[in-house]
């Protein structure tokens, strides 16, 4: 998993609503959100809580993007269905998930296989990761990255 100041790879990801890339977005903070599953109950409460924040996320020149493995019609219907702002990264073919380390073995009933580690990652805006969340619990979670954004932007 990267760590507090590796520099954030130079990706571009589908979104329901075009491309995003990350070399558009240098010179703003930058949070990065990998939820496992859009339209699942974790990941509706911090896609939500994040959109719920947007417009002080906005007022601090930060860009917010969550992304899973969903495709970009999923993440269309996902972003209707609940009003969402922030971007929706569609990485269905995991390279992102791969070069920030999220792409780890879980375990569930016994049973192991592969998934997104729900994991939060802010960047300032020369690239530089400044804060990292590992397997975030979503409860307060938008509001303790905003207050982080806040502290970067000081």
């Amino acid at each position: 998993m990267l760590k507090i100041n590796d520099k954030i790879p130079d990706f571009e990801i589908i979104t329901d609503r075009d491309v995003f890339k990350i070399s558009q977005h240098i010179g703003k903070n930058i949070v990065i959100f990998f939820f496992p599953k859009a339209d699942t109950s974790g990941c509706t409460a911090e896609s939500i809580a994040f959109t719920n924040l947007q417009k002080d996320f906005d007022e601090l020149n930060c860009i917010v993007i969550g992304i899973s493995k969903d495709k970009p019609k999923k993440q269309e219907k996902f972003r209707e269905k609940y009003n969402l702002t922030c971007e929706l990264g569609a990485d269905f073919e995991n390279n992102v998930c791969e070069q920030f380390g999220v792409w780890v073995e879980k375990s569930m009933y016994g049973k192991r296989y592969m998934g997104i580690q729900r994991a939060t990652f802010l960047c300032n805006s020369q690239g530089v990761i400044t804060n990292v969340w590992e397997k975030v619990k979503v409860p307060g979670h938008a509001e303790e990255v905003l207050e982080a954004v806040k502290k970067n932007s000081n």
